[in-house]
């Protein structure tokens, strides 16, 4: 196993550091690399250079158990144990989630709806729960908001809205995204926090307009909008890890690339069957 780490690392290190680092003689080394490499030694690299390319193609956030279903076919299957020793081997990680931050300001009078999903995260069919939710962002100008609505039945971002301030109408504008893009029938629940900007007259009048019911998290209770949470926690993770606080423009284009080029396109979601949130709601539509 030493030797296979040499000879994956060697394009990276030295091979005498390598030797050195693991405790091994560089003739030894030399001695097993010279050796005709089995079937599955050859198997095993041509493994890893398919692990290395699906993993850098998912922005390095893949850990082994999307790799793998990924990677893993019937005509090629691949044991998870396996897989996750290449990805050792070859020191291939997902990146590793920091601690965020989501705000809104609940302290108001203004009139809050009764929590409806009671923690229930999931919708029969399209359009018929979204689920919204801020978050701030660090950039070289300041601070960026943005704020998303979820349908819970494919998880997808359906609408969105980024602004230097947080405004109402930053949670309005993301609203009215959602609604000119999927025209959701009569009945849609809106779930989200007590935030001000989900309780504004305008926020409510809108919801009222289109035939939207709303409802609202316990004060406090982040576990109440989990679905939108967990977008957060993967847009910090997937995105924000490596984030060199850009410009507010240039924040925003990654943003936007993140959201609808990765995140409802090519991300595969566990819940979902391990597909992209475009995909499962295209798979429905053709049966």
């Amino acid at each position: 196993m030493r030797y296979q780490f040499i000879d994956v690392e060697r394009v990276n290190y030295p091979i005498r550091v390598l030797c050195r680092v693991l405790m091994v003689a560089r003739s030894g080394y030399y001695a097993w690399s010279s050796r005709p490499m089995s079937s599955r030694a050859k198997t095993n690299q041509r493994l890893l250079v398919k692990i290395r390319a699906i993993h850098a193609e998912s922005r390095g956030t893949y850990g082994s158990p999307r790799i793998h279903r990924a990677l893993s076919t019937p005509q090629e299957p691949v044991s998870k144990n396996r897989l996750a020793r290449l990805m050792r081997v070859g020191g291939v990680r997902s990146k590793h989630r920091r601690k965020y931050r989501v705000t809104t300001n609940s302290n108001h009078r203004r009139p809050v709806a009764p929590n409806l999903l009671s923690r229930e995260f999931s919708a029969a069919e399209p359009n018929r729960v979204w689920v919204g939710d801020i978050t701030f962002i660090w950039t070289r100008e300041g601070w960026l908001y943005l704020a998303v609505l979820i349908d819970l039945y494919s998880r997808m971002v359906v609408g969105w809205s980024m602004s230097s301030r947080v405004t109402d109408d930053l949670t309005v504008a993301a609203l009215k995204m959602a609604l000119a893009a999927r025209r959701p029938p009569a009945g849609l629940i809106h779930h989200s926090d007590q935030g001000s900007q989900y309780t504004s007259a305008a926020y409510r009048q809108l919801l009222k307009d289109h035939n939207i019911t709303a409802s609202m998290s316990r004060r406090g209770d982040c576990w109440d909008n989990a679905v939108a949470e967990s977008f957060y926690a993967t847009l910090e993770k997937e995105l924000l890890l490596d984030w060199d606080v850009r410009g507010r423009d240039a924040a925003r284009r990654e943003i936007f690339d993140f959201i609808e080029a990765f995140y409802n396109r090519e991300r595969i979601h566990s819940t979902l069957g391990y597909v992209s949130p475009v995909t499962y709601e295209a798979a429905v539509k053709t049966t």
